[in-house]
């Protein structure tokens, strides 16, 4: 008979993923003392498999989501919120180098040189993502700095401040979670979404680079697939805790989406002139609703 691998690892509200290298996974809601002698009431000890380490760290982006967004009805896709989403991007990716490179400093201190050597090619593969978004903006004839300079969408920051957290922190394991999460995420923008966006702008123009790269598209789906390998080889205890870390982000990420889903355009474009002190303008024939 075949052994098939087991992984579980609990998050918020004492709720444990369970996942199995056969594809199976289950979401179990432990409710007390009663439970203790279950195999999983004690964290894994085993070792990782592929199969039941994407199974926890997608489940874990699939609770956290169906936890947060009640799924309010989605908004019809526009130029404007497009352009409230690229403010974001700019702000979610130009400080990930930095970042990561914070991480795998301290990785390399602490004796785990291979894992500080995974988050520095990590690094250099998000270099300069920030300046996608910038162009994208000013292919739209925005002032590009000066809205970034001075509006960061209140969804955004907490987001921020979770990744500039997990980063700093004496042992940075939660930096991986934090970061599949926001690529497994943009993995799964399919080519749909891409020409839906190119079906909102002025002929001619080209402003999807930042989405294109940040999609199924880009090189997000290669990097999934080596983080779900590198997490696979990590002791349980690191697994775990990254497992732990994509749940919380995808909390924040969940968050995000929902108060954005709930802005009026005309909010977004008031909070979006505000901070770019100055009446701006969409391109020639889009409107705000």
């Amino acid at each position: 008979m075949t052994h098939l691998e087991t992984e579980w690892a609990e998050v918020a509200g004492n709720t444990f993923i369970i996942a199995r290298d056969a594809g199976e996974v289950w979401f179990y809601a432990s409710r007390g003392l009663e439970e203790a002698a279950l195999p999983f009431a004690k964290p894994m000890t085993c070792k990782g498999t592929l199969h039941s380490t994407v199974g926890l760290l997608d489940g874990a982006i699939r609770l956290a989501f169906e936890r947060t967004d009640d799924q309010p009805a989605k908004p019809d896709p526009s130029l404007v919120r497009y352009i409230y989403s690229l403010v974001g991007a700019y702000y979610t990716s130009k400080d990930t180098p930095r970042n990561l490179l914070r991480a795998a400093k301290r990785f390399k201190e602490i004796g785990r040189a291979e894992v500080g050597h995974y988050l520095e090619i990590r690094a250099q593969e998000e270099a300069g993502h920030e300046r996608l978004a910038l162009k994208d903006l000013y292919a739209l004839g925005l002032p590009a700095k000066q809205i970034v300079a001075n509006c960061q969408p209140a969804s955004v920051q907490p987001l921020c401040a979770l990744f500039d957290d997990y980063c700093i922190q004496d042992y940075p394991m939660d930096t991986i979670g934090f970061s599949y999460c926001s690529e497994r995420i943009a993995a799964v923008k399919p080519k749909a979404e891409i020409e839906a966006v190119k079906s909102l702008l002025p002929c001619g123009v080209d402003a999807t680079r930042f989405l294109r790269s940040h999609s199924s598209l880009g090189s997000e789906v290669s990097h999934v697939e080596e983080t779900i390998e590198f997490v696979a080889e990590l002791p349980a205890t690191d697994r775990i805790q990254v497992v732990q870390a994509t749940y919380r982000s995808a909390v924040l990420m969940a968050e995000r989406r929902r108060l954005e889903s709930i802005k009026s355009e005309a909010e977004i474009w008031k909070e979006l002139e505000l901070r770019a002190g100055r009446k701006l303008h969409l391109p020639k024939g889009a409107e705000v609703e």
